[in-house]
């Protein structure tokens, strides 16, 4: 079935592109790459001083695929089509929107199913632990490269939003609004423990091969499975999973007594496991995961997240979702008193919803409202900033 007219015209046409930097990256973990490919995808038009530039910052399993599609079928929307196009909270008859794919990704940007030119074959395990501020400081590389000395805005959602916050650090000087939704300044235990049953079912799977599976042209389905099986229930509130499936059988009226999916919710998670293990790189999985466990900016300051934050120096936009078990609204709270502690201007909005952590990625009415209102404002201050240049 193909998309309406009205879809099409709302996400229009795209097309990935590359870039690579022939430089030595050292990393933070103290690993290197003698050289970087990032994938990336614009949407919309830069304007004369370049002051409507929005840099997108994708979560675990997103991509540089934000917006638009690649054909008329209506599935290969971006992830975040939603929210990111004409007319839409991000509006791209306004701004000229770019999101990469990170660093250690295995969507077209360097990561471990690369081919590793010291040895002809893939990285595999020999590729390094990357982490957010390793992310931060190659897509600061790409605003060089397109010509985008300041951001008006970066944005991101969950670990996403992890990159936003560290790029009001790292470059205070280079954004002058920072969207942080869904997102905290650091993983609690629990999270941390998710990952790591996620990563061991990954690593024990005996078609994982030390992370080698390419050589072997295998793959750890079956642990990828069960990763994203886990990860599915983070993503999703109680009430949500409540409404979607309770204890709703599937296609029958009892039990059969068997360890066959018989519950709605046991078939939607499989579901959902299946269609990843084609989507999406082991080892990135892995590395991403890990960048969540590791990402803690306050950890250079004693514990103190408004030292860690003292050098932003943008506005802000906070925004939580009320069934959020995973980054709860008090996560959320946390970077909010820590800008106030600056004196930072700051926007914060709870949205109340039942959806869970995958709120941020859905068109929810007071969700897209404040994100509208906020993106309009950035929009005449862009406006007014051009005109004022064209003087």
């Amino acid at each position: 079935m193909t998309a309406s007219q009205t879809d099409l015209d709302s996400n229009p046409l795209v097309e990935p592109q590359e870039v690579h930097f022939d430089e030595l990256l050292e990393l933070e973990s103290k690993g290197t790459l003698n050289g970087y490919s990032l994938t990336y995808e614009t949407y919309g038009t830069l304007n004369s001083d370049a002051s409507n530039a929005l840099l997108i910052c994708h979560a675990l399993s997103g991509n540089h695929h934000v917006a638009g599609r690649y054909d008329d079928s209506g599935r290969s929307y971006g992830w975040w089509h939603l929210l990111i196009g004409p007319g839409k909270p991000i509006d791209t008859n306004k701004f000229f929107v770019v999101c990469s794919n990170n660093i250690g990704g295995c969507n077209g940007s360097t990561g471990p199913s690369s081919i590793n030119p010291e040895t002809g074959k893939p990285y595999g395990t020999d590729f390094p632990i990357v982490t957010v501020k390793d992310w931060v400081y190659t897509q600061a590389k790409l605003s060089d490269h397109l010509g985008i000395q300041q951001w008006a805005a970066v944005i991101g959602g969950s670990l996403g939003g992890m990159q936003a916050m560290q790029w009001s650090i790292t470059y205070p000087e280079r954004l002058r609004h920072c969207l942080v939704i869904a997102s905290a300044s650091k993983l609690n235990a629990q999270n941390i423990g998710f990952n790591d049953v996620a990563r061991q079912a990954i690593r024990t799977d005996a078609e994982f091969h030390n992370g080698n599976f390419y050589q072997h042209q295998t793959s750890p389905a079956r642990g990828m499975r069960v990763a994203r099986m886990i990860g599915h229930i983070t993503y999703l509130s109680e009430d949500m999973m409540g409404q979607k499936f309770g204890r709703s059988l599937r296609k029958k009226s009892k039990f059969d007594y068997e360890f066959t999916p018989e519950f709605e919710v046991e078939s939607y998670l499989r579901y959902q496991g299946d269609q990843f293990i084609n989507k999406f790189d082991a080892n990135t999985y892995l590395l991403m995961t890990k960048a969540l466990d590791y990402f803690d900016p306050a950890a250079e300051t004693n514990d103190d997240l408004t030292q860690a934050l003292a050098p932003a120096i943008a506005d802000f936009l906070v925004i939580s979702f009320s069934s959020d078990w995973r980054f709860s609204p008090e996560r959320s709270r946390e970077i909010v008193r820590a800008l106030q502690s600056n004196k930072l201007n700051v926007s914060y909005a709870e949205v109340d919803c039942p959806q869970g952590h995958d709120s941020f990625l859905l068109e929810i009415d007071d969700y897209t409202r404040v994100m509208r209102s906020y993106l309009n404002r950035i929009a005449r201050e862009s406006s007014d900033a051009e005109a004022d240049h064209n003087v």
